[in-house]
């Protein structure tokens, strides 16, 4: 099977993701020296030297993330209670990082 991370690139794919996520994974990434590019390639290489993903991810992956979310949305909304300024739909949007 042919290494695809340092194989030529000539395809693009793009995501959406949110600038924070970004900002963060480009400071982990890149104290290993790589770039969000390279990371992906090497996912995606390992994906397929696995056979599908290249970690398990089962019921507990999912509940720690659920209970992450969760906790972070209480305190979104605990905070918005505390606050009384009002947003547009957009800016609410745009806050969570979501297309319309």
């Amino acid at each position: 099977m042919e290494n695809i991370v340092s194989s030529a690139k000539t395809d693009m794919f793009r995501i959406r993701i949110n600038p924070v996520l970004r900002k963060q994974l480009e400071d982990v990434y890149g104290k290993n020296g790589l770039t969000l590019t390279d990371a992906v390639n090497v996912f995606f290489q390992q994906s397929l030297n696995a056979g599908g993903f290249p970690f398990e991810v089962n019921e507990n992956n999912a509940e720690i993330i659920k209970a992450k979310a969760m906790a972070r949305l209480m305190k979104e909304l605990k905070a918005a209670q505390e606050d009384a300024t009002i947003h547009s739909e957009d800016e609410v949007y745009a806050m969570f990082g979501v297309e319309k």
